[in-house]
């Protein structure tokens, strides 16, 4: 993508970003970040904005690229005995989060008659990473681009109102920040869905919730590879009951789809770890890693006000009932299962 005609949309959502702090600074309830602020201020914006083509290429290169880059350059304000033992800790909450995405997506998608494909990709979008996860689940299972968008808005739609209810939830539980980041890095479901409800209650929780994220996004190259398995074992079922029903028994394995983990791995992880590197070495003052602290957050804030921009809350209400219903419910047992589990384990 070409930076040269992405400069108007990146321009506008810099100085929503600039206007997303001041708004911040002067509200006197700081459980509202900016980086909230950007994501509603953007919404609401969308109607009028979207008509403007010139600007849609901006706002698809701050959401993605630019997010990255805000996370890539968190991990020089990290030492890696933050991230192991925040990740660590994680990984059994984990568990049960994506146990009950994955099952309960399942048997949620037979009751309410779904196509499994759609069903799953909700569940991808819920356990692991949004919509990144159901872009990479969606061409091993063969997905339609209307169950793609379904999925999406369905899962997106819950990640709105978890953005401006889980700072003022945390807060009512009286959680710390490490409990707070962990359970929102386990129980939100997109990357800046975390990263803005996460700094919304503090930075400290942000830092938290984003290394747990991370270690969650990492799912995606198991269950990407579990997905192609079952569905290249679907699609040998059906092409041998045709050849049987036409009088022949030979199955041609060479139309199996292959995963290319290349294409499916999230590789500025592996960037973010070696910030965290360099910044483990001491080499770097403490000056120059406050300023890359602040630059990431205010990438962060940024990302989100593009995310808001790009954001028709029409259309994402006509994407069905049914998708609706299931991300909701879904989405809401993860966030329940990632409470109780880190209650008996004392991290709240």
């Amino acid at each position: 993508m070409n930076l040269n005609n992405n400069h108007f949309g990146i321009i506008f959502a810099f100085f929503l970003a600039i206007a997303s702090v001041f708004i911040s600074n002067i509200l006197p309830i700081h459980l509202i970040g900016p980086g909230v602020i950007a994501l509603l201020l953007g919404i609401g914006l969308n109607p009028f904005i979207s008509k403007y083509n010139i600007l849609i290429p901006g706002f698809n290169y701050t959401s993605k690229k630019i997010l990255r880059l805000a996370i890539i350059l968190m991990g020089l304000s990290l030492s890696f005995n933050q991230v192991l033992s925040v990740g660590a800790i994680s990984l059994l909450v984990m568990i049960f989060t994506l146990i009950t995405a994955f099952g309960g997506g399942y048997l949620l998608g037979k009751l309410l008659n779904m196509d499994w494909k759609l069903s799953s990709l909700i569940s991808a979008g819920t356990g692991i990473c949004g919509g990144s996860a159901i872009a990479a689940v969606a061409p091993v299972i063969d997905a339609k681009d209307s169950d793609i968008a379904y999925a999406i808005s369905a899962t997106f739609i819950f990640d709105i109102v978890m953005v401006v209810i889980f700072p003022l939830m945390g807060a009512y539980f009286n959680m710390s920040d490490m409990g707070f980041g962990l359970w929102t890095g386990t129980a939100v479901n997109d990357t800046s869905s975390v990263v803005a409800a996460g700094y919304a209650f503090s930075d400290a929780a942000g830092n938290f919730a984003v290394i747990v994220k991370l270690t969650r996004t990492l799912s995606i190259v198991p269950v990407v590879l579990i997905f192609s398995y079952i569905n290249n074992k679907l699609n040998q079922k059906k092409e041998a009951l045709a050849l049987v029903a036409n009088g022949s028994y030979i199955i041609d394995e060479k139309k199996q789809s292959k995963v290319d983990i290349k294409n499916i791995f999230p590789w500025f992880i592996v960037l973010f770890l070696c910030m965290v590197l360099i910044k483990s070495t001491g080499f770097i003052p403490d000056f120059l890693v406050s300023n890359f602290s602040s630059l990431s957050k205010f990438l962060m804030v940024m990302s989100l006000g593009a995310i808001g921009l790009k954001t028709n809350l029409k259309k994402l209400s006509k994407s069905g009932f049914s998708p609706m219903i299931h991300g909701f419910i879904i989405s809401s047992l993860v966030v329940i299962v990632s409470f109780i589990v880190q209650k008996l384990i004392g991290q709240i």
